[in-house]
């Protein structure tokens, strides 16, 4: 049997080094053998000793956000890339950006760019959903209101002071639409308060989105 219709079912999936090693057992050197399908492009390193299938085999795209949750964990994704994923905002992302309960951390791989940022216990565990891929594997994404609470709270060198400048950073630095907001649920924004962290900013995200639900009523 050819080696690419063994990889096949793994789709999205990705596979360790001791998984491709038992896959290529018949070979003399399997090693070779793995480092010629990389070279081919049949293997895309992910990090050492981990590695996914190409697309070209399997037929699914890659899942950079289920890639950023193996890569380095506890973490899921959340900032730009799950507020571009939620349509938040319009400008697409290349960097996947993680939370993490360990230290951060950063990898420029062949596949992209993660990189982790360190969040206390309590606001890690606030508002995390699972997404389900095609091939019903699965990864851990941000809600919509988590994302952005993340992005508030992580973005260094943020100085918002007043609700004027509030209102030109959502809605002209990351062209947020006003209407994404009527569909947030505002107790996410509460409980990511309660964890002490830029209280005011989040108070007056809290206070907005109260304010354009009111305003659709």
């Amino acid at each position: 049997m050819r080696i690419e219709k063994r990889l096949r079912p793994f789709g999205g999936v990705p596979l360790t080094h001791s998984t491709l090693l038992s896959l290529l057992a018949e070979y003399r050197s399997p090693n070779d053998k793995i480092a010629r399908m990389i070279d081919q492009g049949a293997l895309l390193p992910i990090k050492r000793g981990l590695y996914a299938v190409s697309p070209d085999i399997t037929g699914i795209p890659l899942s950079l956000p289920l890639m950023a949750n193996l890569l380095y964990g506890p973490s899921y994704v959340s900032m730009d890339y799950a507020l571009f994923h939620y349509g938040i905002i319009p400008e697409r992302v290349n960097e996947v950006t993680s939370m993490t309960i360990k230290r951060g951390k950063a990898y420029d791989l062949s596949i992209g760019r993660f990189s982790y940022i360190h969040s206390h216990p309590i606001l890690y565990s606030i508002g995390i959903d699972r997404v389900e891929n095609e091939d019903r594997t699965g990864y851990l994404l941000a809600s919509p209101e988590k994302a952005l609470c993340d992005k508030l709270i992580f973005t260094r060198n943020l100085h918002v002071r007043s609700q004027r400048a509030f209102y030109e950073l959502l809605f002209d630095d990351l062209r947020i639409d006003e209407d994404v907001l009527a569909h947030f649920d505002p107790e996410v924004i509460r409980a990511c308060m309660s964890a002490g962290v830029k209280v005011e900013l989040l108070r007056m995200l809290w206070q907005l989105v109260n304010g354009v639900q009111r305003e659709a009523l």
